[in-house]
């Protein structure tokens, strides 16, 4: 069974294929945190926990003269801000009468089969056939006013638990939640590393991997999205960790807005990690009889490194996260005008390439920003979704049945949550922007950001976007959102409810996203926001692909999807091809090298095809055929990287392989060339270890025990950023 309960003991044991988590409300009614590792055999684990005498840590009133016993020094499965534990706290409440302190004790406890849901928020589900658990524990204060409702879904061949909490208020008079985290987790001891992953603008997700010292810290944004800057993923890794070896585990945050991922090594040599809404821009008003649901959390754990932590997550949220009939569906290769572009088009430039594409064995033709409103720059237009058809020269439907009889589909970009001074809707209604009366808003790329907390507001944008979708035949959206909110203040919320704002917006905007992935359930929907600054596992359930970086520079391309890789399948990860010298960094590589980079993700380009010489329109339409070929392999099979961009600057290697072993696909770029250079050898994984594999087609035979222990030997470079790509099926 997923769940075990020691009615007796209060004991409460969730365990997974190969992990077990288990919690115990003690005899004063605090729910400790007992275990979370390796699967082992049901036991109370609480025999780990050993009090004593610390000084200034202070006991609970209930604990009556048991000096020894304080939740400052427990492993707690929900702390609270004032209950004795001066730790980073899950919950903090701000009463009517200004005080925050709240103590909560166990009260009781129901199971369900199957997996819980949250209304209005993402969670992970089960498909057809799937089973699950759902344990719910529930706490309360001493006053009974405060209720915590612990969700945990134990998704137990999936190898997940899942945390979520709906906080109510049982009282009569409202409060405030100043703090409500999704993950409370206390680790006893250990010496461990923080792995997070930070970056900027066209930087995102680059990996950084540090020893626990005592004191916080902590990766989140304030910035009303997840951000470029950091991503809501936290790994907690043994200090002998490496890719293949060793525990390690996963924090992921269903959530698109403000974060907070908080480390704590505290007195005791103890670890905590807390992970949820970033109380920076969090303050919600919680009325009598009211409840507020907090976003789900996703746990991995286990024992064989990394790469298998990795694993875990890319099967769940391929299978159990992503939604809709793209998820499993081999996705169009396409091509996107913006590079290519930018601003600078017309119908007949469009069409003109996507004929030109098409003859190549491109899929999908995709316009970019410039084709509404009064749009032929960033200054102007956001809000106006409404067709320019002078700029384009025909209708919109005209357009894309022009792009249709090329035989490629036709997909439109949006930015619906973002408004521009210069505008029709601005003109109309400037109280739908975020801004602070009396004071001149921030702007950022020339535009505001819309209150997507107002349903009127969403009512308005979706009507104009359904207006555009059902005007013409549309197979692709990309959803962009190209700033970070400030001056978040709603015109139609009390001064005492401000302070819920931001959230308010995140659940509006998935609200649109639900509202319109329902309304147009064949159109594939593909996140960004300027890139990689949404690039999260709440966004994954309503687009099943992300821009993964709006750098496309393939040498650059390598860090970003290797810090991806880590939390995020490939399916999910957005790639293209680009011109160069490359817009972004100036840099001249190889086509085939960006193409072997971008095949590491849904794949496509973005230049201008007209441009390209004859031999590389064929090279392109080779690229075609092999991404096709191992298209399945790539995007569905079992992911290792084989080295590490930031500690290896002279080869970047990572490789696919089928569930059985039977085939793998291994991608090598060089990236640093050197004179009279030794032979590098690079050990595939996840191969058959008895099977005899051929390369490439090739004549010779090799062991998968070979190719694994021994490794394989790259060519030597024979120019500057060359790459490689080596087939292998087993006889």
């Amino acid at each position: 069974m997923a769940i075990i309960i020691d009615e007796q003991k209060k004991l409460f044991t969730l365990q997974t294929k190969s992990s077990t988590y288990q919690m115990k409300a003690d005899k004063y009614g605090t729910l400790l945190h007992t275990y979370y590792g390796a699967k082992i055999t049901p036991f109370d684990m609480s025999y780990l926990i050993v009090n004593g005498d610390h000084g200034f840590s202070g006991n609970p009133y209930r604990a009556g003269n048991e000096r020894t016993y304080s939740p400052d020094t427990l492993p707690q499965e929900y702390s609270c801000y004032g209950s004795g534990d001066f730790r980073p706290s899950a919950l903090k409440i701000r009463r009517a009468d200004g005080s925050a302190s709240t103590e909560l004790v166990y009260d009781s406890y129901q199971t369900e089969d199957g997996k819980y849901s949250l209304e209005g928020l993402p969670a992970l589900y089960l498909n057809e056939g799937e089973q699950a658990q759902t344990l719910i524990i529930t706490l309360k204060d001493e006053s009974d006013t405060v209720r915590v409702h612990l969700y945990y879904g134990v998704m137990e061949e999936a190898d997940i638990i899942t945390r979520a909490a709906v906080i109510e208020n049982t009282g009569s008079q409202p409060f405030h939640l100043e703090r409500a985290m999704s993950l409370n987790l206390d680790f006893l001891s250990g010496s461990r590393d923080l792995i997070t992953f930070h970056g900027k603008h066209a930087m995102e997700r680059q990996l950084t991997r540090n020893p626990i010292h005592p004191g916080i810290q902590s990766a989140g944004s304030t910035r009303g999205a997840s951000s470029h800057h950091y991503n809501p993923f936290m790994i907690l890794a043994g200090s002998d960790t490496t890719e293949d070896f060793g525990d390690c585990y996963g924090f992921s945050f269903l959530y698109s807005g403000d974060f907070l991922g908080e480390a704590e090594y505290d007195q005791m040599d103890q670890t905590r990690i807390v992970l949820g809404i970033h109380p920076g821009n969090f303050n919600f008003k919680v009325e009598p009889g009211a409840a507020f649901t907090v976003p789900e959390a996703a746990l991995a754990y286990t024992s064989d490194g990394l790469s298998a932590l990795s694993r875990i997550y890319h099967n769940a949220y391929r299978n159990n996260l992503c939604r809709g009939k793209h998820k499993k569906t081999r996705r169009p290769i396409l091509i996107n005008n913006w590079e290519g572009t930018y601003f600078d088009f017309n119908g007949e430039k469009l069409v003109s390439m996507a004929k030109e594409a098409s003859e190549l064995g491109v899929e999908l033709f995709v316009m970019d920003d410039g084709w509404f409103g009064n749009r032929n720059d960033d200054n102007t237009g956001l809000g106006d979704w409404t067709v320019n058809e002078k700029k384009l020269g025909c209708t919109l439907k005209e357009l894309s049945d022009r792009i249709h009889g090329t035989g490629m589909m036709f997909g439109i970009w949006f930015e619906p949550e973002c408004i521009s001074e210069d505008s029709s809707l601005y003109r109309s209604h400037p109280d739908w922007a975020l801004k602070v009366p009396g004071k001149a808003p921030v702007r950022s790329r020339y535009q505001l950001v819309l209150d997507f907390s107002r349903e009127d507001v969403r009512e308005h944008i979706y009507s104009q976007l359904c207006s555009v979708l059902d005007s013409a035949r549309i197979e692709y959206v990309k959803w962009d959102f190209n700033r970070s909110l400030s001056d978040i203040y709603s015109a139609v919320l009390p001064a005492d409810r401000q302070g819920e704002t931001a959230h308010r917006y995140v659940l509006g905007l998935y609200d649109m996203l639900e509202k319109l992935t329902s309304r147009f359930p064949d159109i594939l929907f593909e996140g960004c926001s300027g890139g990689g600054g949404r690039f999260d596992a709440g966004m994954l359930y309503y687009t099943p692909q992300i821009w993964c970086s709006d750098d496309t520079d393939a040498i650059e391309r390598l860090k970003i999807q290797y810090g991806t890789s880590f939390g995020y399948p490939v399916s999910a990860a957005g790639s293209h091809v680009s011109a160069v010298p490359n817009h972004q960094t100036g840099r001249v590589t190889p086509l085939s090298t960006r193409a072997v980079v971008a095949m590491s993700g849904t794949f496509g380009y973005e230049l201008d095809i007209s441009k390209m010489t004859a031999a590389e329109k064929s090279a392109v339409k080779e690229q075609i055929k092999d991404f096709k070929k191992y298209y399945f392999l790539i995007q569905d099979g079992i992911y290792h990287r084989l080295t590490d961009p930031f500690t290896d600057d002279r080869y970047c290697a990572w490789e696919f392989s089928d569930q059985d072993g039977r085939t793998a696909l291994v991608n090598v770029v060089n990236t640093r060339t050197a004179p009279n250079p030794s032979t590098v050898y690079i050990r595939l994984k996840g191969l058959c270890s008895s099977a005899l594999y051929r390369i490439n087609g090739g004549q010779e035979q090799y062991p998968g025990s070979a190719l694994m222990n021994g490794g394989l030997p790259l060519p030597v470079p024979s120019a500057e950023y060359e790459s490689w790509q080596f087939y292998l099926t087993a006889e």
